[in-house]
């Protein structure tokens, strides 16, 4: 399951950062840790998204297994986005790197702007 954007791969790591790179889709694994969110929930709480590049990352980590979209057929429609077995063990592998990022936070004396302090998945 999932796909490859940027093979060849030269370690492991790069193999797991193509499916994490860039800003948005370390949060949006941070913010469905949690619990479920229907798509306007997910983007209230990722302040500085665009609506057009939250639904592409998640329709990049669904590809990838990460993220599961589930659709209700209501009126109106509802959509909502979970983390899959594999996005679970994902945001927890980014652990150590959440309390390497909250120590360098707090050597710089910056407060997180969200108020959620837990690091650890």
């Amino acid at each position: 399951m999932g796909r490859m954007r940027n093979p060849p791969y030269i370690c492991a790591l790069d193999a797991a950062m193509d499916v994490v790179e860039g800003k948005w889709k370390a949060l949006i694994l941070w913010a469905l840790d949690e619990r479920l969110h229907r798509f306007g929930e997910l983007r209230r709480s990722l302040p500085g998204i665009s609506e057009k590049v939250l639904a592409q990352q998640l329709r990049e980590l669904e590809a990838d297994g990460i993220v599961r979209r589930t659709v209700f057929e209501e009126t109106p429609p509802r959509v909502e986005y979970e983390l899959t077995d594999e996005g679970v063990a994902l945001y927890a592998a980014l652990g150590a790197l959440g309390e390497w990022g909250a120590h360098r936070m707090h050597t710089l004396g910056i407060v997180p702007t969200h108020g959620k302090e837990r690091v650890e998945p």
